[in-house]
């Protein structure tokens, strides 16, 4: 048996613990022009950010309730035998209790102990996932984007108990992000709690972000909309960091002389903004931005929060800058294009939603035309290109990487870019007015059933495609799997849908790196993924070595 394992067992191990190699796991790197020393150096992105989705630790709402008796067959046996009157009546009994033991309580028995080892070995699944991948890719960030736990229905004491296991197995020797950099420079107002204080730092310099995990609030661990409780947020926090949060990431060196036609273009009479190119992280809990939600200030912290966004970030037309948005729930998309369709539901109470696949229609929009700042307005202000980013999460197990854009009329041949930079329409600060345009229409599209029809009442469902096409918004936001032909002339920016990092969707990552080209003068953001294959491979494989060794020790 030795001699036989021995190869197989060498064979395995070498392809499980250098799978990154084999499977080409690794981040994209800048292109050799992109280098900004002509010494010959790696060519390594200097934000690199490996992102896990949806790992959705178990517990013990998939085991046997604690106390329950092993064989509840027997349980009154024995009062059962001494009341029986005839010892054929005994024998009925006994025999009774015997074929039930065997055939109900002793495989239930063993399925409970089996779903324990299945629960032991998918922590040390994920756990050599992101052992292997730190390892090989060096990432200088991570990120889990939601679901980390299964369940938000989950008792105080249960939650603490995956947190250990997320902390002391999956993510062993990692913490979460410290409270003084989610918190940043923030201040107190009004004796109100300290929120977001958009926290800068040099890129590279803190040396410590290679061993935090940024985590991502999802539905499983702090519920939907009509679920989210300040309880759930609060334990969540506790655990695993702040909700809403974000950072601004530097670069160490000033940002190149802007174009000569900039400067000839009108308005060159005004400073240079002197401030490095900046790169800024933000993490948002997006579960309650779709209404009804259960707890109204909740929801305002979240409008609060992007609306805090908004009002810091550098203007749309300063390329300079960059944003990533972390968040759980995909963006709104036509059915057809993801493995999720567009789907509501409501609780019946008309506390708020009960679950969705998607952001609703009007919430994507607040967060592409605010956060972002594109428009379908070319007389907006940077002819409605917006700022460059990316979006990344999770939920949809699947995965997808669309880019989302807005038609609107074909542009003449000759760009006027520059001609129209003098005559631009004000774009405001705040996300004050599109947040009012959101919440009415989705109190429309998405409240009324809860208080004047008999949908939500009867529990039925709400699809966004059904609802929302009686009443289009005025600009109509579109997606596309990438690649894409699209014109870099048409406002757009790319959302990558995580594969989960569970088993059954093969244990898939995401590598995302970000670098500042100085001749375009703007960030590149580019995405890889890899996947080590289904939890049986990784369970195979140390059967393998586990029964080797047992036969080298019995030989």
């Amino acid at each position: 048996i030795a001699l036989l394992l021995t190869p197989i067992s060498i064979i395995g191990t070498t392809w499980l613990y250098l799978y990154p190699l084999f499977h080409g796991c690794g981040f994209p790197v800048p292109p050799p022009n992109n280098l900004s020393s002509p010494s010959p150096q790696p060519r390594i992105a200097p934000f690199r950010l490996l992102a896990l989705g949806d790992p959705q630790l178990e517990g013990d709402s998939s085991l046997p309730k604690p106390g329950t008796p092993i064989f509840p067959a027997f349980r009154f046996l024995e009062e059962d035998l001494r009341n029986a009157q005839t010892w054929s009546k005994r024998k009925e009994i006994l025999g009774h209790a015997l074929k039930r033991a065997v055939t109900k309580d002793a495989p239930k028995w063993l399925g409970g102990k089996r779903k324990m080892l299945d629960l032991w070995g998918n922590d040390y699944y994920l756990a050599h996932i992101v052992r292997s991948l730190r390892w090989w890719t060096e990432p200088s960030h991570v990120a889990v984007v939601g679901d980390l736990l299964g369940s938000q229905w989950i008792s105080d004491g249960e939650f603490e108990t995956r947190a250990e296991r997320y902390w002391g197995r999956v993510f062993k020797g990692m913490e979460k992000v410290p409270d003084r950099v989610m918190e940043g420079e923030a201040q107190s107002v009004d004796g109100e709690k300290k929120t977001w204080g958009k926290t800068v730092e040099i890129l590279g310099a803190d040396k410590g972000w290679e061993n935090r995990v940024i985590n991502i609030a999802g539905n499983h661990d702090v519920g939907y909309a009509g679920d989210m409780s300040p309880n759930r947020i609060e334990r969540f926090e506790r655990a695993f960091g702040k909700a809403h949060w974000d950072i601004v990431f530097t670069l160490p060196i000033p940002p190149p002389p802007p174009p000569p036609h900039e400067l000839d273009s009108p308005g060159s009479d005004e400073p240079i903004d002197s401030s490095p190119p900046a790169l800024r992280i933000v993490i948002f809990n997006s579960m309650n931005l779709d209404t009804p939600a259960l707890s109204h200030s909740l929801q305002m912290e979240t409008y609060d929060f992007v609306n805090h966004i908004i009002s810091t970030s550098r203007p749309v037309t300063d390329k300079t800058h960059a944003t990533i948005l972390l968040t759980h729930i995909p963006l709104h998309k036509e059915s057809g294009i993801c493995v999720d369709s567009p789907f509501f539901s409501f609780h019946p109470s008309g506390s708020g939603v009960k679950e969705q696949n998607m952001l609703s229609e009007y919430a994507s929009k607040m967060l592409l035309e605010g956060m972002f700042g594109l428009s379908g307005n070319q007389e907006a202000e940077g002819q409605g290109l917006g700022r460059r980013g990316i979006i990344l999460n999770g939920h949809d197990h699947e995965g997808c990487d669309v880019v989302h854009y807005i038609s609107r009329p074909k542009q003449e041949e000759e760009e006027e870019e520059e001609e129209e930079e003098g005559g631009q329409i004000e774009q405001p600060d705040s996300i004050t007015g599109v947040l009012k345009e959101a919440q009415n229409q989705m109190a429309d599209s998405l409240s009324t059933p809860e208080i004047d029809g008999d949908m939500a009442a009867n529990g039925t469902t709400l699809s966004t495609d059904a609802d929302f096409d009686s009443d289009p918004p005025p600009t109509h936001w579109l997606a596309t799997h990438t690649p894409t032909t699209i014109p870099h002339t048409t406002p757009q920016i790319r959302e990558i849908t995580l594969r989960s990092m569970m088993g059954d969707f093969s244990g898939y990552a995401g590598f995302l790196s970000a670098w500042y080209d100085p001749v375009l003068g703007e960030w590149k953001l580019e995405f890889e993924t890899c996947g080590v294959g289904v939890q049986h491979w990784w369970w195979g494989v140390h059967v393998v070595n586990v029964v080797l060794l047992a036969a080298l020790g019995v030989g």
